[in-house]
């Protein structure tokens, strides 16, 4: 017997991947808290709660540089992979990942 597994995950579009620009960032408002989504320079795209896990700086409001984010507060580099921070702050809170996904173009935000 074949059981249909569903989709855990409530997708929501938030607009084309080309409204983040390269290297850049856009703040998404939701009903959970600020979601901040990255654009790297080669075009990969990240999602974390827009919020430093040191002081609570807005990420998206941070320099992107490689696949990394530097708070505008602190100066705290975050993995935008994980949302840990690098470097000797390592360990010490990490910015929450958000399920997002790249369909036709669109950017999918997911909520579990």
């Amino acid at each position: 017997m074949n059981a249909l597994v569903k989709d855990p995950i409530l997708w929501t579009d938030v607009g084309a991947v080309t409204d983040v620009p390269l290297r850049g960032s856009r703040r998404v408002p939701t009903a959970d808290g600020d979601i901040a989504i990255f654009r790297t320079g080669d075009g990969k795209v990240f999602a974390l709660r827009d919020r430093c896990p040191h002081k609570g700086g807005p990420l998206s409001q941070g320099i992107v540089h490689g696949h990394a984010v530097t708070c505008p507060l602190h100066n705290w580099s975050i993995e935008l992979a994980t949302g840990e921070p690098m470097g000797a702050d390592r360990g010490k809170g990490c910015a929450p990942v958000v399920p997002l996904e790249v369909r036709d173009g669109r950017l999918l935000l997911g909520r579990i």
